[in-house]
């Protein structure tokens, strides 16, 4: 007789392998805090479906039929491994394999992956990270999609997400070594008669532009003669042009010398960027998610 998974109660299997393992009606029911009714009528269900008595009785005792042994190892098995299966083990980051996708813009590439990296390599060293930028995130679906597991950046939206806010970082102007505007403070005037490189992370949505209305509340003028999609070429372009940008403090900090720029001494209107690490409900009581999360929060906020 075939019969489909989906046609069995799986109760009546767990039934039928402590009533085997009991050799007893009364002894099953007890140990599965029902009465002897329940175990009987699940015995008879059992039976209906597999066209086989499975036991019967002997004294006060069962005797198992020839079709009852053949299925008691495999119904042992496949309980015991779903008992394993749902049985929450104490997660170990030194064993853990798997690969774990944090969406950070190139700033944070630059300033926080190499940290974050350091501690996987000590902590998870067979463990595997993947990073994509903002676009990529955007293009993935966001983190609601599955295939990005962490972002690092401005607070997101949307059903399902959970944030936690690391830090607040500010912004700063920066021009070449050698630009005339350097080594003098610039009045407002001079600081709007420049010409500035914008960043655009995802060009074509409409996302706001933090730092030109800081520059509008404050009435000075910004004008724009160039989009880029990362800081990075921000800074390559401003390192051999007169145009100026706006890049995170942090990443000026640490790489501003390479990148041959330097901040501009000026009234520029004040702009900050909340960071943020968020993610998606799916992830939120996973253990290995957690312990990534909280050794990216080390990694981010390690000075």
């Amino acid at each position: 007789m075939s019969i489909q998974i989906g046609a069995i109660d799986l109760n009546l299997l767990l039934v039928l392998h402590t009533v085997l393992a009991e050799r007893s009606v009364v002894r099953a029911s007890e140990r599965l805090h029902v009465t002897p009714s329940a175990i009987s009528n699940s015995l008879a269900r059992l039976r209906a479906l597999l066209g086989d008595p499975l036991v019967t009785r002997k004294g006060r005792g069962i005797v198992p039929t020839p079709r009852a042994l053949a299925l008691a190892p495999a119904i042992g098995r496949g309980l015991r491994e779903m008992e394993l299966a749902l049985h929450e083990v104490p997660f170990e980051p030194e064993r853990c394999t798997q690969t774990f996708t944090l969406a950070v813009a190139d700033a944070g590439q630059l300033t926080w992956v190499p940290r974050i990296a350091a501690l996987m390599r000590r902590e998870m060293p067979d463990a595997r990270l993947s990073v994509v930028g903002i676009d990529s995130l955007v293009s993935l679906g966001d983190l609601g999609a599955g295939q990005v597991d962490l972002h690092l950046g401005l607070a997101g939206k949307g059903t399902g997400l959970h944030l936690e806010p690391l830090l607040t970082e500010r912004t700063v102007l920066v021009a070449r070594r050698g630009h005339p505007v350097l080594g003098k403070r610039l009045s407002a005037r001079a600081l709007g008669g420049l010409q500035h490189v914008r960043v655009e992370m995802v060009p074509g949505k409409s996302f706001r532009d933090a730092v030109g209305a800081a520059y509008a509340r404050a009435g000075i003028a910004r004008e724009v003669v160039m989009a880029v999609p990362s800081f990075t070429a921000a800074a390559a372009v401003v390192a051999t042009t007169d145009l100026v940008a706006t890049l995170p403090e942090s990443l000026v900090s640490e790489k501003g010398a390479r990148f041959a720029v330097q901040a501009v001494d000026a009234p520029i209107p004040p702009h900050t960027v909340r960071i943020s690490m968020c993610w998606h409900e799916r992830t939120h009581v996973d253990p290995a998610a957690r312990y990534f999360r909280e050794l990216v929060r080390r990694g981010v906020l390690a000075s």
